[in-house]
């Protein structure tokens, strides 16, 4: 089972979040989501325990509880929603071709 741990302090690490849960049975995975452009933690990260009765152990004893000194939020990880998509490269109204540019001026050679 994937768990989502969210409102984690800037300082928690894979480790320590693997500590908190390694207290409840196995954890095979464990990610705290970075920034890409920085490298700080974006406060929220997932947690995978083979065993979902260990798992909802976990969920129940740490949601609402302090961790680093943040109270986090812990349930099970929901997938992400797929947006719509629409229109071509570029997207929505228009992309790259332009709108109405006004009247169109004859050069003369």
């Amino acid at each position: 089972m994937e768990i989502y741990v969210g409102n984690l302090a800037y300082a928690t690490t894979d480790d320590g979040l693997k500590a908190a849960f390694a207290a409840f049975g196995e954890v095979t995975a464990v990610r705290v989501v970075t920034d890409r452009m920085t490298g700080r933690s974006k406060g929220f990260g997932f947690v995978t325990m083979p065993d979902a009765a260990q798992a909802q152990a976990a969920i129940d004893a740490l949601n609402g509880h302090e961790l680093d000194g943040r109270t986090v939020r812990v349930n099970e990880s929901q997938p992400k929603p797929r947006e719509e998509r629409r229109g071509g490269f570029g997207g929505g109204r228009g992309g790259f071709r332009g709108g109405d540019r006004g009247p169109r001026r004859e050069t003369r050679w």
